[in-house]
């Protein structure tokens, strides 16, 4: 019998995807096969291949958003085709850029008497970058006019021991000596009585952190600024402060309102936050903003005009989607203050909850109990006859799909070994109870496993020796 190529097309739609050729042979991998295959053949064999991926809801080791509402995915997948860098061809994209950033300057109490400036980044590392930069550039500056030789020495920034390996990197890019202050057991975040003793007239600025990767503690960057200021009144070298507020940004202003901060204090001259962390976005969008122009050189904002009208850009990053930042937007339209506010504060009463739920286990040390940014870390508690790890408990909590990680502390304590919970806006109270009922079984469990294994080792050696 013939067929038309109708009837061909028809037969090749109504082939089982189980029953396809291209289920029959092994997916390329390393080179691409000569011929094409059915959409819908292609997306099941590509959505199998993350089968055997963690679910990200269960994934307590990141701070990036793991939810978003069905009209944020919606509005955010019909505009993923926008290039967020072309701000000629999309005006509106633009304008939602800039309403961002003014109401993120709002949120950090930018001040209307100075010209504030930000941009959206791909995340916090960029934003910390173009931080970085324009406190290098904008020392070079100062030294060159005061007669400094800017070559004789490495310049250097000041930061905890407990950074987040992008600023690492900024300084291994940028050249860059970095001064790590060091974190103690009596100093878990930035030490206030020793930060000083790191600066020189070659600082081109402090980074205080607000909310430590490691531990979720808040530097605090307001007796950091009280320091600053009475150190600046000794020279003519000044120093500034970058807030890395990565994850922080958007929550402190939310939960502590009257936390002081941002840039209410003189010597923050910059912020950078994730807006794919506390900011509720799906991986991909970051902030960085300055009090005012004068803390942004001129030589980092480019003008191009190759994509129609000329356009100033600051970015490090070129094209990307603008998908991430109209869903920041979204978000701000959709929440307002009062519903972050919400969001937060039941995410930080979660916090609180397995922090006390864990104490109550009576065999670990809580290091950080979720009381400022909504994450839980402890270590365990000595004693000689337990056998079992933190790496163990987090192997047995992987069994019932809980990522949890444990880690050594930065150096000078990285002999202690640490467990992480990140608490997110979509880890309900529901999902806690059940995180605690399983924690307490693969505690269990590992208990019983070791007196089980030991019972038989036991029984062997009586057996042999009688």
């Amino acid at each position: 019998m013939l067929y038309g190529k109708d009837d061909q097309e028809e037969a090749s739609y109504l082939e089982p995807i189980f029953g396809s050729a291209s289920e029959d042979v092994d997916l390329p991998k390393y080179k691409l096969n000569k011929e094409s295959i059915e959409p819908r053949i292609a997306y099941q064999l590509v959505q199998d291949e993350m089968l055997d991926e963690g679910n990200a809801r269960l994934n307590l080791a990141t701070f990036c958003q793991t939810y978003m509402e069905p009209e944020a995915v919606k509005l955010m997948s019909e505009t993923l085709e926008k290039n967020a860098i072309d701000k000629s061809e999309y005006p509106r994209t633009t304008e939602i850029e800039n309403r961002c950033v003014n109401m993120i300057a709002d949120l950090w109490h930018a001040s209307s008497e100075e010209k504030f400036m930000g941009t959206s980044t791909i995340g916090s590392s960029e934003a910390c970058m173009l931080g970085g930069m324009a406190m290098k550039f904008a020392w070079r500056k100062r030294a060159e006019k005061l007669g400094l030789d800017v070559q004789a020495k490495k310049p250097n920034l000041v930061i905890s021991s407990g950074y987040q390996v992008c600023w690492e990197k900024f300084c291994v890019y940028w050249d860059v000596e970095m001064r790590e202050v060091p974190m103690d057991e009596d100093h878990m975040s930035l030490n206030l009585d020793t930060v000083m003793d790191y600066v020189d007239e070659y600082t081109i600025g402090i980074v205080g952190i607000m909310g430590i990767t490691y531990t979720g503690r808040y530097d605090d960057i307001k007796g950091l600024n009280d320091l600053v200021e009475a150190y600046n009144q000794t020279t003519d070298y000044k120093v500034y402060i970058h807030v890395d507020a990565a994850s922080g940004g958007f929550y402190a202003p939310f939960i502590e309102p009257d936390l002081v901060w941002d840039f209410q204090l003189k010597n923050v001259i910059s912020i950078n936050s994730s807006g794919h962390k506390y900011g509720l976005v799906y991986p991909g969008v970051g902030w960085v903003l300055w009090r005012d122009q004068q803390y942004l050189p001129e030589e980092l904002i480019f003008k191009v005009s190759y994509l129609g009208g000329e356009m100033p850009t600051m970015a490090i990053n070129f094209s990307h989607s603008a998908a991430q930042l109209i869903g920041q937007y979204y978000n701000f339209v959709r929440y307002g203050f009062d519903g972050y506010r919400d969001i937060h504060q039941r995410t930080h009463n979660v916090a609180l909850y397995l922090a006390e739920e864990i104490k109550k286990t009576g065999l670990f040390e809580i290091i950080n109990d979720g009381s400022q940014l909504p994450l839980v870390c402890y270590k365990l508690k000595e004693d000689p006859n337990r056998e079992w790890t933190l790496y163990d408990l987090s192997d047995r909590l992987l069994m019932k799909g809980w990522q949890v990680p444990a880690y050594p502390l930065p150096k000078n304590l990285d002999q202690l070994i640490i467990q992480r919970l990140v608490v997110r806006a979509d880890f309900g109270m529901n999902m806690a109870h059940d995180y605690v009922e399983d924690m307490n079984q693969a505690i269990a469990d590992l208990n019983k496993a070791h007196l089980v294994y030991h019972k038989k080792q036991e029984v062997k050696t009586y057996g042999f020796t009688h």
